[in-house]
């Protein structure tokens, strides 16, 4: 009889509602839903016209580039708290590669490509190497890389702390406008002459195109959810964030996920230094100040778990669409905008008590 029962469990059918609770990102896309209807319910309508949700994507798209690969790292077991220090360091080579030192875009990006890999890769084999929590290493990182791009930025601009003269020098290069500017400006100006969209008074679209960091932003969420769940490179972060030892055994190459999940982190700040670096002309030492723990917010909204072994991208794209909501909503509101602080705080521990409940409900786990 046990094994009759045995047998029945496994080839059990999971319920609709069920597999729904397994999701990760079900909280966040429970909380964006919550989001949107206060802000319908309290914001100007002008924040729910095409201008007003590109406002809101655009810094959402930028924290969901950084939220999506500090996910894929919380998903295999680690943090890195150095991706905001990151972004000034990484706008700051690439600023001194094509102001100071006149190189083309097709040289300047993959040379501060290079240097955040390997800067990436040095935190994730300290990590693997003195058995340090990746909190504490990438901690001291987020001061190292700050402090140097401090002192990089006096050394190449005589004391200043902020590079400026980045549009002048990358006007008219072929590749600018894929990490800068707006997409499909024809199509725009089509709508727009069509009354589909609005527009000004001159008869331009209000909205000129799409944001090119949004198309970033998408395209990095498809990849990633690409790769977690139709790869076997997936599978390896789900099975080295859930027990490396199992995983190691079974001959997964737990070492090298790892520090390609690191790479990978920086990797993402680069872009995100890039498109804003080239956006505003300019790169300081405060670039990416506290996006560290912006990221990990939006990793968390979207259904990972600090111990690792669980999350999704997609969660963590949602996640930072509710940042980005928030962060420019309360501008279409009366409240004061200080309460975003507030929201921002008990949105992470409603995400983790949430996330907590749902895991131990479907798992059985007391």
């Amino acid at each position: 009889m046990t094994e009759i029962a045995s047998q029945d469990e496994r080839i059990a059918t999971e319920s609709m509602m069920t597999r729904l609770m397994k999701r990760p990102e079900l909280g966040a896309i429970g909380g964006l839903i919550l989001v949107t209807i206060f802000f319908l319910t309290t914001a100007s309508p002008s924040m729910f016209t095409l201008a007003g949700i590109m406002n809101f994507l655009t810094p959402a798209a930028q924290l969901g580039i950084l939220g999506i690969a500090a996910a894929l790292l919380m998903i295999g077991g680690e943090f890195d708290l150095s991706i905001g220090s990151m972004v000034a360091f990484a706008g700051m080579i690439f600023g001194v590669l094509v102001v100071n030192l006149g190189l083309p875009l097709i040289l300047a990006i993959p040379l501060t490509i290079a240097f955040a890999a390997a800067t990436g890769a040095v935190n994730g084999a300290i990590v693997l190497r003195t058995g340090l929590p990746s909190f504490i290493v990438t901690l001291a990182f987020l001061f190292i890389l700050r402090g140097a791009s401090l002192v990089g930025l006096k050394l190449f601009t005589n004391g200043s702390t902020q590079l400026r003269g980045v549009r002048e020098a990358v006007a008219g290069d072929w590749l600018t406008p894929i990490f800068s500017g707006d997409a499909f400006p024809g199509l725009f100006r089509w709508l727009g002459d069509r009354g589909i969209i609005a527009t000004l008074n001159n008869g331009v679209p209000s909205v000129p195109g799409i944001p090119v960091e949004i198309l970033w932003f998408l395209g990095v969420a498809g990849l990633a959810t690409f790769v977690l769940l139709r790869t076997a490179a997936g599978n390896w972060i789900f099975a080295t964030g859930g027990d490396k030892t199992a995983a190691s055994n079974s001959g997964v190459p737990v070492r090298r996920v790892k520090i390609t999940l690191f790479i990978l982190t920086a990797l993402a700040a680069t872009l995100v230094a890039i498109i804003t670096v080239i956006d505003t002309g300019s790169t300081d030492a405060r670039r990416g100040f506290m996006k560290e723990f912006e990221a990990i917010i939006a990793a968390v909204i979207g259904g990972c778990l600090l111990t690792g072994g669980y999350g999704s991208a997609i969660g963590a794209f949602f996640g930072a669409i509710i940042f980005g909501m928030v962060t420019i909503g309360l501008t279409y509101t009366g409240f004061d905008q200080d309460w975003f602080q507030v929201f921002l705080g008990a949105m992470l521990l409603l995400a983790v008590v949430f996330n907590n409940a749902i895991r131990k409900r479907v798992t059985g786990e007391r």
